[in-house]
């Protein structure tokens, strides 16, 4: 045997020894999500959403998110983002393939109450982490899913929405002598209307409530649901109306003068903070479904989410971008505490969990671990004399004060009195 064959077959056994030793490059993390990408809801709710998920993997893939998130990916396995459109007639027919076909490892998703109310049973059956990270509907866990193991909440219900809406409507003085509400005839539009009136019967000793108006999801015409709102001349208007729906009744509804004879609520009007700045009246009360946008504390995470939002999309986040960051957070805090990012290991570490999101601390704390709350916020809007769109006269509420303790029901909760809430 030759000096060249011997060198070249001990170079070939190193190499070969090598390969060997090292470890195999980790399998990507696949996980699916799931936002409105067409139709009414996608322009104000959707893609905001996955533009904020797509900024986020990123960053988190890359390790550039400020402490405590700043190590690469989930517990260092990269994510691989399937995204998958809400709006579609077969929601539980595109989950199965998710799950079944494409092998992720968790679904991130759902921005309706309806969608929400179809998935959390298939994802207990299908026994698939999903992460809800927006709808608000309270039925989820409280009717639906009773003991979710595979079904998470990152964001919290409506009941937090409206009692602090209540509370807003209480501590800023406003007269609340006739009331009436206009909302969405389904989940969140009925249960969103229920907390608020059954909460103002408590705040404000039963106000009368003058009309109640519930059009059809998406309907986009309110004519004659505003005619009954201006005849029946309420003190408040409360609307828990999203998205295209929102923006609609906020130009038809300030176009026939109903913001200026009545104090307008809008639970989740923060989305149309800036794309409507000259349409919304200056008083109308504006939440954002928790304390995101103009409404989110201060912090270094705030500020980096806000300035690489506006830098990459040429718009600051709204309330949908702040939801879907503050659930990719929750996941890889998950990860990141167990040390690990297959579907037990996440499941083990989100239950019972506390986050930091851009928007303040975030806290399983209802439903077995399963269901998130948060502080919220209420201001009201005013556009300056330079056109520049900001809410004044904030006001911001502990979770404890507008979500119910763990084991009770929120309209049960809403009925006692508030009992057992803590109100600073």
């Amino acid at each position: 045997m030759g000096l060249s064959t011997r060198i070249l077959q001990g170079s070939t056994a190193l190499v070969m020894a090598a390969a060997l030793a090292a470890p195999a490059a980790a399998e990507p993390v696949k996980m699916g999500i799931v936002t409105f990408l067409s139709g009414g809801a996608a322009g104000p709710f959707g893609v905001p959403a996955r533009n904020s998920a797509e900024l986020m993997i990123e960053a988190i893939n890359a390790g550039t998110l400020p402490a405590p998130y700043n190590s690469a990916g989930l517990a260092g396995e990269m994510i691989d983002p399937i995204y998958v459109d809400e709006n579609s007639k077969q929601k539980n027919a595109d989950f199965q393939k998710l799950v079944e076909k494409d092998g992720v490892e968790l679904v991130v998703g759902y921005i309706s109450s309806s969608s929400c109310k179809a998935i959390a049973p298939e994802a207990e059956k299908l026994q698939k982490l999903t992460v809800l990270f927006d709808c608000g509907t309270p039925q989820i866990f409280e009717d639906i899913v009773t003991e979710p193991k595979y079904t998470f909440r990152s964001a919290a219900t409506a009941t937090m929405d409206n009692v602090a809406a209540a509370r807003y409507l209480q501590d800023t003085g406003v007269s609340t002598q006739k009331v009436a509400g206009i909302n969405q005839n389904y989940a969140w539009g009925q249960d969103s209307w229920r907390d608020f009136s059954e909460s103002m019967n408590i705040l404000e000793d039963s106000p009368e409530v003058v009309t109640e108006q519930f059009p059809k999801v998406y309907a986009g015409q309110y004519g004659s649901e505003i005619s009954a709102l201006l005849t029946s001349k309420p003190d408040v208007v409360h609307s828990s109306f999203w998205g295209g729906d929102m923006e609609a009744f906020v130009i038809q509804g300030s176009a026939r003068g109903l913001f200026e004879r009545s104090r307008v609520v809008l639970t989740a009007g923060e989305t149309a903070m800036y794309s409507l700045a000259k349409q919304i009246p200056d008083g109308t009360i504006i939440g954002a479904r928790g304390p995101h946008g103009d409404l989110a504390p201060e912090s270094a995470l705030n500020d980096w989410f806000r300035a690489a939002y506006e830098k990459r999309f040429g718009t600051l986040p709204t309330y949908p971008s702040y939801k879907m960051a503050q659930a990719l957070l929750g996941v890889k805090a998950a990860a990141d505490k167990a040390g690990a990012a297959d579907q037990q290991a996440l499941i083990g570490a989100l239950t019972g969990l506390e986050w930091e999101g851009p928007s303040g601390k975030v806290s399983m704390a209802l439903a077995g671990g399963h269901q998130a709350i948060q502080d919220t916020a209420y201001g009201t809007f005013e556009l300056s004399d330079d056109g520049e769109a900001k809410l004044v006269n904030v006001i911001r509420y502990s979770a404890e004060c507008v979500n119910p303790p763990a084991g009770a029901k929120s309209v049960e909760w809403i009925k006692s009195g508030f009992n057992g809430t803590s109100c600073n």
